[in-house]
């Protein structure tokens, strides 16, 4: 029997973090007197290790400025967690996704940016972590675009690139996913519009999680 392996990405595709992701990065800099980036240039770099989005957002900040903007985040985003002030919701539909895939014989796996801590918290909030064979996050690989996430999650599932797709709404998903040889699928309820996913080579992009379903199951 042909194993097939959905691989996701978290945050934009499985769940909705922005507000979360943008108040995290707004207390990180002004932890170290910088002006805040601007939300909309946060979003963009979501999907990105966070050394590597740290560094896009202060390009021309010293190397120990970036390394104190890191560690300002992952405390502002753990005090958030630990108050309760944490939101991120699934988004509506997707776990119907998930059970429909699940029920058809596709194993799930989820590749993401997110730390180890993080995804497990994540998953374990809305509880799901059982329906996902393989977890790949930030810190076992590099940053998307690298396939590495890719790569282990089918040795994980013991799949075929061919018979793997990877799901998500930014270039960097998409463009992971080209870089491992398997297909990529964009999501318009995302960081990324449709026509970035395109140019950068998914396959076809979903404008709702059960569009998504009926792509996938045809």
């Amino acid at each position: 029997m042909t194993t097939r392996l959905a691989i996701f990405d978290c945050d934009g595709t499985l769940i909705d973090g922005q507000a979360s992701i943008c108040e995290a990065m707004e207390e990180a800099f002004a932890a170290q007197s910088l002006a805040p980036p601007e939300r909309n240039h946060v979003r963009r770099v979501v999907g990105l290790s966070l050394p590597v989005a740290v560094l896009r957002l202060a390009p021309n900040a010293e190397p120990e400025i970036h390394d104190a903007l890191v560690e300002s985040y992952k405390l502002a985003f753990r005090t958030a967690r630990s108050e309760g002030r944490l939101s991120q919701p699934l988004i509506p539909g997707i776990l119907e996704v998930l059970e429909s895939l699940q029920g058809a014989g596709w194993l799930l796996g989820v590749a993401t940016g997110m730390s180890d801590r993080g995804l497990t918290h994540c998953l374990a909030s809305h509880g799901i972590t059982d329906k996902f064979v393989t977890l790949q996050t930030a810190d076992g690989h590099p940053s998307k675009p690298d396939p590495s996430m890719v790569n282990t999650a089918l040795f994980d599932a013991a799949a075929d690139a061919g018979n793997a797709v990877m799901i998500g709404d930014t270039v960097f998903d998409i463009e992971m996913a080209g870089n491992a040889g398997i297909r990529g699928i964009g999501v318009d309820w995302g960081y990324h519009t449709p026509q970035d996913l395109v140019a950068a080579g998914a396959e076809f992009v979903a404008e709702t999680p059960a569009q998504l379903t009926e792509y996938l199951l045809a």
